[in-house]
């Protein structure tokens, strides 16, 4: 709790690798991890019971499933918050050349599940979807490519890695995943903004996103069903949507009651996509707002660590882990208050899923890795030596 409240303390160089983790790790960030876990274990228990009973399964089978995988992905989290940049660097190549051929040959391999977008491959026993596997692995190249352009006689990586990003983002309008694309293209841009790209490229790269979301539009009638049904001033109370804004009112600030809900026995994705809509309708604002400061809390103390950081790469990758963590659970929660169009994105540690935990699992072990204190002076001391 010391360590907590007043920040790490210096490390010995001989102290045991287990006790300079702890003394190094964000142990605010780790805490609300295992706090976002715990909450989805706890509406897993609230909405998943419904669905295994029309499915013919046991009435906790999902939760088990979700508890297995939660476990895995928290064993890959604590192994990976224990490398160091350069290990975890390594590895994100590996996962991410992976990820990349896993995704590439989706088309012919892949399955949709009967949900109109070709996704997963299917195990039998469990699936995999590739493109959560490939965001951390992907955040980790880019930020690498982005960082050898600023070394002298570096290699061309922004070009490189914008490069890469279009590739990416073609074969996930391919599936059609619309919303991985969109994460896709900004942890790029983040990553790119930090590096300091000219404002007038990004300007000219968003009208170029808008551009290619209109031929999307015209050209793919999953992707437009989903946007007309946002613009829609209408609700269709049958829809997703609709159950899940009924819900999120019916809720009010302290909900209708543990296990009262009625919205999962609507919602085919009560516990996925939609989860939230059962935390706002059973445990009402109070838990909603909880969650969201716990995802605050993890970005905004990531950022906080990074901006003290002396490596560029580490701070362009942490940068951009943390954002997209970020971004994603503001975008599932969007969509369920329709702030945002239906993305089908889950949210981080919460959501059922074992491809979204276990790669959630990795990701954020990056990101505490790469936010460890390490012995290194602070960045104002290495600028204000050099204007001296």
């Amino acid at each position: 709790m010391t360590d907590m409240v007043y920040g790490p303390r210096p490390v010995a160089g001989g102290e045991p690798i287990l006790p300079r983790w702890w003394s190094t790790i964000d142990k605010w960030s780790l805490s609300c991890v295992l706090l976002l876990f715990g909450i989805g274990l706890l509406l897993g228990l609230a909405s998943s019971p419904p669905l295994a009973a029309r499915n013919g399964f046991d009435a906790f089978h999902y939760v088990e499933r979700q508890a297995v995988f939660g476990g895995a992905a928290l064993l890959a989290l604590w192994v990976t918050t224990m490398m160091t940049p350069q290990l975890v660097r390594r590895l994100a190549v590996v996962g991410f050349v992976c990820a990349f051929v896993a995704l590439a040959f989706l088309p012919f391999f892949g399955t949709d599940f009967g949900k109109g977008a070709v996704r997963w491959y299917s195990l039998g026993f469990a699936s995999v979807q590739p493109s959560e596997f490939l965001k951390p692995g992907f955040v980790v190249v880019a930020a690498w490519m982005i960082a050898a352009n600023q070394e002298v006689g570096g290699p061309p990586g922004r070009a490189l890695s914008l490069a890469l990003t279009v590739v990416i983002v073609g074969l996930l309008a391919i599936q059609p995943d619309f919303g991985q694309a969109c994460l896709i293209l900004f942890a790029w841009g983040v990553m790119y903004f930090i590096s300091g790209a000219p404002i007038l490229l990004l300007v000219a790269l968003a009208v170029a996103v808008l551009l290619a979301g209109t031929v999307a539009y015209n050209g793919s009638e999953h992707f437009a069903r989903r946007i007309d049904g946002f613009l829609s001033p209408d609700v269709d109370p049958t829809t997703q949507l609709g159950y899940a804004t009924n819900a999120i009112r019916e809720g009010g600030f302290f909900g209708v009651g543990v296990g009262e809900g009625e919205v999962k026995w609507s919602l085919p994705d009560a516990h996925t996509d939609f989860i939230i809509a059962v935390a706002a309708e059973e445990y009402g604002l109070m838990l909603v707002l909880a969650i969201i400061a716990l995802y605050a809390t993890i970005v905004i103390r990531s950022l906080v660590r990074l901006m003290r950081e002396r490596d560029p790469f580490i701070r362009l990758a942490g940068a951009g882990l943390a954002c997209t963590f970020g971004v994603q659970a503001m975008v599932n929660m969007g969509v369920a208050v329709r702030l945002l169009p239906a993305k089908g994105m889950t949210l981080p540690f919460v959501s059922y899923g074992g491809s979204s935990l276990i790669a959630g699992g990795i990701a954020v072990g990056m990101l505490l890795a790469f936010t460890r204190a390490r012995p290194q002076g602070e960045i104002g001391d290495l600028l204000f030596s050099r204007r001296r």
